[in-house]
């Protein structure tokens, strides 16, 4: 099985897939990447295996205050503490508030951010191309070889791989539907919300305004959830390939989300709207089920992130914990001891947290 690392020139595959990653890559490989992701300092390079899959690599060397998404110690430790005020128990709060202190030390020591991430599109969710038996280890032996003083991580991954020998950390819950298979009262739930969209007034549009797009991202995902989260520019969302749609009334765009497909899979890495409009007025509502009409419509499945689980459950998404798979046994012990640490404590500690409380 062959694997290729490419910085430039890169053969990309004649394949929709290929189409898709040239479109999205080659603008972060001239770079500089942090015009196009604001909190995000890192190398992008691009793996292609056996000359059709494309698999694109951030390489880090322990940076500090990198966006979650290329950074573990940001997503286990800084925004985890963030998340403690979701808590009910002050008590608990405090005891995991210590841990997470204890945790974020034993992360500096073993340098948990001297990574390399594959298929790291710089997003919260990362969609895989359809892979075939064997990619994964030959991908993760070729990583180990070519930077053995690095961790090989793959990010977003619902299903744990077989292959590799990588250990897999917990990381999110995150909820998967296919709306077209769905039937009965939770079918009904979201297309009685897409039906919102006509009676309060609002148009279904393509935006065009970049700017306008950035500020209603900003709004749900920096300013009501985490600046740690990543910031997106003008840049990012004007010459990215995704498939915006808003929602607009009186020639205001008040809602938008941006959604991207793999494999049969849609995402929405960018969705936002105008939090200072009535909640009453159901935006959240209408843009999800806009997103599950879309599925519908052409008959894909929905990776529909983490967060909101309980709307998510009742409109038919099943929960999904989502781990890092990670190659450590290249590494000396220090390096490995934060991630093994990392694994135990989040599947026996955090993972039932998060099922029983939605998180």
């Amino acid at each position: 099985m062959r694997v290729e690392l490419h910085t430039r020139d890169v053969p990309w595959p004649d394949t929709p897939d290929g189409a898709f990653a040239r479109a999205y890559l080659e603008p972060l490989l001239a770079g500089p990447v942090e015009a196009f992701v604001h909190n995000v300092w890192t190398e992008v390079a691009v793996l292609i295996v056996d000359g059709r899959t494309v698999l694109p690599i951030t390489v880090n060397d322990d940076e500090r205050g990198n966006a979650w998404v290329c950074s573990p110690y940001t997503h286990y430790v800084t925004y985890a503490k963030e998340e403690l005020y979701l808590l009910d128990s002050r008590a608990t709060r405090a005891v995991l508030g210590v841990a997470l202190d204890a945790l974020g030390l034993l992360a500096r020591f073993s340098r948990l951010d001297r990574v390399v991430t594959v298929n790291n599109w710089l997003l919260s969710t990362n969609l895989y191309p359809a892979l075939e038996p064997g990619q994964i280890a030959a991908v993760a032996a070729f990583l180990r070889e070519r930077f053995p003083s690095h961790a090989i991580v793959f990010p977003s991954v619902n299903e744990p791989f077989a292959e590799g020998g990588l250990l897999h950390v917990p990381g999110r819950q995150v909820y998967l539907i296919d709306p077209g298979r769905k039937a009965g009262r939770s079918r009904k739930r979201w297309r009685y919300d897409l039906r919102l969209i006509e009676r309060h007034g609002y148009e279904v549009i393509e935006p065009d305004d970049p700017k306008r797009v950035v500020e209603l991202y900003n709004l749900l995902y920096l300013d009501k959830y985490s600046r740690n989260n990543p910031q997106f520019t003008e840049r990012f969302v004007g010459e990215l390939p995704f498939t915006l749609r808003g929602l607009a009334k009186d020639g205001r765009l008040d809602a938008v989300l941006g959604y991207y497909e793999r494999d049969g899979v849609i995402t929405t890495p960018i969705f936002g709207y105008d939090t200072a409009l009535p909640r009453e007025l159901g935006l959240y509502r209408m843009l999800s089920a806009l997103l599950y009409q879309i599925a519908v419509e052409h008959g894909w499945q929905v990776n529909d992130s983490a967060g909101a689980g309980e709307f998510k459950r009742l409109r038919g998404a099943e929960p999904c914990i989502e781990y890092r798979a990670v190659g450590l046994d290249h590494l000396p012990w220090r390096r490995r001891v934060a991630w093994v640490v990392l694994e135990q404590v989040l599947r026996r500690v955090a993972v039932p947290m998060m099922r029983e409380k939605g998180l």
